[in-house]
């Protein structure tokens, strides 16, 4: 079945011009429109739109960017369907470029530009926390990030949920977890609901990620993966890099809300988020990579 072609057609007003992303479930547009001017839209895909399940998740996504409004998350501008079923949900356009994208080309970040990172995300998420929403797919990837400004946005709740959803309102079957593995919290490899403390797994990964350019997990499959995150520890903050060591107090953060038992976690993802940046700020030049980042500094400010 050939794939569905929208650029160039109109969705409610909402004039298509490029694609700009996909996933399984639905394509990303850019768009334009007469009132919003410049706009993100999410189109969900053609052979879906007869699935009862597929169409409920969609909705539910645009339902969960009404509830959180906040200036780290885009602003949902208009939930609809076009013809045919065609589910679109409209959004603010985010400046800037993917995190995962961002952080792949400059990183390992400087402290400073990660504890603004992080602690944006935190607030970003503990409004939907507030909101009764867990995100559950925290990562690079579904953050957009304007270097120029150091603003934040988080671009979507996909398979968000709520904290007081019973059983049989469920979208995803008990045993199956949902997530991205490089991410996703121990807890939620069993497929059972999981709380707040969750994404504050998740965004503690981030910023391992973030100061390193690596993970706390390395694993050459998928399996291996799942084995090591029920079985082992993270590797330590500073034995994820040769050459680069931070100072003790920033580690201790970091591998604290990497904890396995949520309970050892942060009370928060904002109280995580504010003890990382003020161990981040504290140490000020950065990590220590036994001189050569101190020297690479020194030649550019000459």
């Amino acid at each position: 079945m050939p794939r569905e072609n929208l650029v160039g057609q109109s969705i409610a007003g909402y004039a298509l011009e490029s694609e700009v992303g996909e996933g399984g479930t639905a394509s990303v547009f850019r768009a334009k429109h007469a009132t919003h001017g410049t706009v993100a839209v999410k189109v969900l895909r053609e052979k879906l739109r007869s699935d009862k399940t597929a169409v409920a998740r969609f909705l539910r996504e645009a339902r969960y960017g009404e509830r959180v409004q906040h200036p780290n998350v885009v602003r949902t501008l208009e939930i609809g369907e076009g013809a045919a079923g065609m589910h679109f949900l409209a959004i603010e356009w985010a400046k800037g470029e993917l995190l995962e994208k961002y952080a792949k080309r400059r990183g390992p970040l400087p402290p400073d530009e990660v504890a603004e990172i992080v602690v944006q995300i935190a607030d970003a998420v503990h409004a939907a926390h507030q909101a009764g929403i867990v995100h559950r797919d925290l990562k690079p990837d579904n953050l957009m990030y304007d270097p120029d400004t150091r603003r934040v946005k988080l671009l979507d709740f996909g398979i968000a949920t709520d904290t007081d959803t019973v059983p049989e309102e469920r979208l995803t079957r008990a045993g199956f977890f949902v997530g991205t593995l490089l991410y996703v919290a121990p807890e939620a490899l069993s497929g059972e609901l999981v709380g707040p403390q969750a994404d504050q797994y998740s965004l503690a990964t981030i910023s391992y990620f973030l100061l390193t350019g690596c993970h706390p997990y390395v694993a050459k499959s998928q399996r291996e993966m799942f084995s090591q995150l029920l079985s082992q520890p993270p590797i330590p903050l500073n034995q994820a890099k040769p050459g680069i060591r931070f100072a003790g107090p920033i580690e201790s953060v970091v591998m604290k809300g990497l904890s396995k038992d949520p309970k050892q976690r942060y009370g928060s993802v904002v109280d995580f988020a504010n003890a990382l940046r003020e161990v981040l700020l504290a140490a000020g030049n950065g990590p220590s990579d036994g001189g050569l980042f101190s020297r690479v500094k020194s030649i550019f400010r000459k």
